[in-house]
Order: structure tokens, then C-alpha cells, then sequence
């Protein structure tokens, strides 16, 4: 079981690709558990986001494939951006002005020591 790779995918974020990246590029290539530590103490909104994939992803790796929590690494997160939504608000003198609502697709992947 040593290169079986566990994944976890959190889809439609409402942050964008770019706020997120910031606090997953942190946690790449550390132990897990190290990882969450870690997670609890950024202070960045997004970093409750990313705690809440890695959370499952050590769910999935100790449930689901019997793997040690203590032992797990994590190999890769990365963030991919997702739809943007478009919503139109009515500015002065203007007529509609664009708000684009952005969104992304959180992946972590963890593996055994």
C-alpha cells in the first residue's frame, strides 16, 4: 500500500483560484497532521477551506484504504479555477457594471510513508 495515492476533491469554492493557491502551496510535501496544525494558525479566510479537504482526505485514506494517519504525507494540492458566475449591478449613469463571482475545485492527495 506504500503507492497507493488517496485523493480529495472539494468543488465549486466560492474563493477564488488565486486567494486559495496562496494557503495550498503552504501545506505541499509536509506530513498531514503537521499540515492541519499548520492550517489552524494562517490567517487567511481560505485556509478554513483547505483544512476541511484535508480533513477528508485523511478520512478517506484511514477508513476507506487502512493507511496510518500519523504516516501520511501530503504529495500534491492544487487549486483549479471553476465557473465564474456573472452577476450585474446597475452603477450611476452607466447602465449594468460586470461583478464576476469567482469560484475554484480544491484537490489534495496524500500518500503512506
Amino acid at each position: 500500500m506504500k503507492n497507493k495515492t488517496v485523493i480529495a476533491k472539494y468543488k465549486y469554492s466560492g474563493m477564488s483560484a488565486q486567494k486559495v493557491r496562496l494557503v495550498a502551496d503552504l501545506i505541499r510535501k509536509m506530513n498531514a497532521l503537521e499540515a492541519m496544525n499548520m492550517l489552524q494558525f494562517v490567517n487567511k479566510a481560505a485556509s478554513k477551506v483547505v483544512m476541511k479537504n484535508l480533513k477528508s482526505a485523511i478520512a478517506n485514506a484511514t477508513n476507506n484504504h487502512g493507511m496510518d494517519k500519523k504516516k501520511l504525507i501530503v504529495v500534491a494540492s492544487y487549486v483549479d479555477e471553476a465557473p465564474t458566475t456573472k452577476r450585474f449591478r446597475i452603477a450611476s449613469r452607466r447602465g449594468p457594471q460586470e461583478r464576476l463571482k469567482r469560484s475554484s475545485h480544491i484537490t489534495v492527495e496524500l500518500r503512506e510513508q
